[in-house]
C-alpha cells in the first residue's frame, strides 16, 4: 500500500465503432463510483479478437470527440491508432505505466471481455500493471472455474480505497444499470435505414449521417 499516489485513472479501450451512450454511461458512472481523476477513451487500431472497425481511424476519433466534447473527466488516447499496429493490452497498459510511473490504472472490462481475459495476450502481465474494473452485462455471468475464476478468487476487492493506495493488482466487480446498447445493433439500424438517434450522442448521430459510414 502507498499512501502517496496520484489519483487513479480508468483505461477504456474499445472499437468505439461507434461510440454510444452505453459507453459514456459507463465510464462517467465508474468515475464517480471509484473517485477516479479521468477515463481514457483508447480507441484500437485493429482488434486482436473481432472484425476489423467499418468506421475509418479518424471517423472513430472524430466521434469520439464530439461524444465527450462536453465531459472533462473524459479523455481521448490515441495512442493505439498511432501504432497502428494489432492492439494488445499489454502493450497500451505498458506505455501507461511508463509514463505514469506513480499513478493508479484500473483497466474497464465488460464481462464478457473478462470471460476470455486468460486467452490474452500476456494477461498475467495485464494484472502486475494495473487493477481491472468487470463491468457487469445482461447475460453474462462470472465463471465459477477456469483460469479466469481462480484469478478472480486471488484478486478480488470491493474496497475502493485499495484502487487507490496501489499501482495494481486487485480485481474489482462493478454491477452497473447502464443501459443495453449494441454498437453492431446500431450499425445494422443504420444499414437497414432505421433510426438508432436514441442510442447516441446526436452530434455523433449527425456525424454518421453526414459521412454516410454505416449505410
Amino acid at each position: 500500500m502507498n499512501n502517496s499516489l496520484a489519483q487513479p485513472i480508468a483505461i477504456f479501450g474499445g472499437t468505439f465503432d461507434p461510440i454510444h451512450h452505453g459507453h459514456l454511461y459507463v465510464a462517467l458512472e465508474l468515475q464517480q463510483a471509484y473517485n477516479l481523476a479521468e477515463v481514457r477513451l483508447v480507441p484500437c487500431w485493429q482488434p486482436v479478437h473481432r472484425a476489423p472497425a467499418i468506421a475509418t481511424a479518424k471517423q472513430r476519433l472524430d466521434m469520439l470527440a464530439w461524444a465527450v466534447k462536453n465531459e472533462p473527466k473524459l479523455k481521448i488516447d490515441d495512442c493505439e491508432i498511432q501504432r497502428q499496429t494489432p492492439s494488445y493490452m499489454v502493450d497500451t497498459i505498458s506505455l501507461f505505466r511508463k509514463k505514469l510511473s506513480n499513478t493508479p490504472l484500473c483497466l474497464i472490462l465488460g464481462i464478457d471481455a473478462w470471460i476470455g481475459f486468460a486467452e490474452w495476450h500476456s494477461y498475467e502481465i495485464i494484472l502486475q500493471l494495473c487493477h481491472i474494473i468487470i463491468v457487469q452485462r445482461p447475460f453474462y455471468f462470472l465463471p465459477s472455474t477456469g483460469k479466469v475464476a481462480k484469478l478472480f478468487q486471488q484478486y478480488s476487492n470491493q474496497d475502493v480505497s485499495a484502487m487507490h493506495h496501489s499501482l495494481g493488482g486487485y480485481i474489482f466487480f462493478h454491477p452497473t444499470t447502464s443501459p443495453n446498447i449494441s454498437a453492431t445493433a446500431i450499425r445494422d439500424q443504420f444499414a437497414k435505414n432505421q433510426d438508432p438517434r436514441h442510442l447516441l450522442p446526436e452530434s455523433v448521430y449527425h456525424y454518421i449521417i453526414k459521412h454516410g459510414i454505416y449505410h
